[in-house]
């Protein structure tokens, strides 16, 4: 009896039947999606720690922090933006490794017997009377026949399928996209120790008739505030250009130029 290739095929079958595609692509695009919720939770923690949004306008600005300190033997302020001192989730996927291991054994076995026996003798009873002189012959004769066959046969066939699968993602935190990069060098190129009360500077203490006054101030964030610069008694109509207010004094005189907490004095005398 031939052995049985049963086995071999369904193995074969179970080897094509198993879903590669499904096995390999599976981690891969779990991992994609894990970069793209990743990549997600970064812009989500720029937005939420260091933007503050205007409720009006929807105009986004940077926070900043501020704090004072002791600074040649005076008290200053330093502004700096938030996300230049925090350090930013950006991780990313390094590696994937996919380790994939199948084991499929097939077996088959078939075993046959045969017995076959035969037996076989005669004898036969004859009366005869055959006298021969004084003797006398009697034949007998008796026959018989026997036979016997035995077959077995057993076939016995077996097969297993068994595979496994190991993953390992790498990740961690990767180097910063060079937009993002350029942002935080902007932002940290911002920083600026300011003055707690803030800062009134003019172009001179000492004018002559016919001279511009410029002013410039700076309040205690750091910020150019021309608006908030007046004159004492309005005896100067100071007007707003660009970062600072300015006039052309007509008048000799002293004027007291004030903003915020500071006050600084001016003379302005005839040529």
């Amino acid at each position: 009896m031939a052995i049985s290739n049963a086995p071999s095929q369904v193995a074969t079958s179970a080897l094509q039947a198993i879903p590669f595609s499904s096995m390999i692509g599976g981690p891969l695009k779990a991992c994609i999606e894990a970069q793209a919720m990743a990549a997600k939770t970064t812009w989500d923690f720029i937005q939420e720690v260091g933007l503050n949004v205007d409720p009006q306008t929807g105009e986004k600005s940077a926070v900043n922090v501020a704090f004072s300190f002791l600074q040649n033997g005076r008290m200053v302020q330093l502004n700096v933006p938030l996300l230049t001192i925090v350090p930013i989730p950006y991780i990313a996927i390094h590696s994937i490794d996919i380790n994939f291991k199948a084991s499929i054994s097939a077996s088959s076995s078939s075993v046959s017997e045969q017995t076959e026996s035969t037996s076989m003798g005669g004898s036969a009873d004859i009366s005869t009377g055959v006298k021969i002189g004084p003797f006398h012959m009697d034949a007998k004769l008796n026959a018989n026949y026997s036979s016997k066959k035995d077959s077995k046969a057993t076939e016995e066939s077996k097969y297993s399928v068994e595979y496994t699968m190991d993953i390992a993602v790498k990740a961690g935190q990767d180097s910063m996209p060079a937009g993002l990069a350029k942002v935080l060098e902007l932002l940290g190129n911002s920083l600026d120790v300011s003055d707690p009360k803030g800062t009134l500077e003019l172009n001179a203490s000492e004018l002559k008739v016919g001279e511009k006054l410029i002013v410039t101030y700076k309040n205690s964030d750091g910020l150019f505030a021309p608006e908030a610069i007046t004159c004492e008694e309005n005896k100067l109509a100071l007007a707003v250009e660009g970062d600072y207010a300015a006039v052309v004094v007509e008048t000799p005189g002293t004027y007291q130029i004030k903003a915020g907490e500071r006050t600084v004095r001016v003379e302005v005398v005839n040529e």
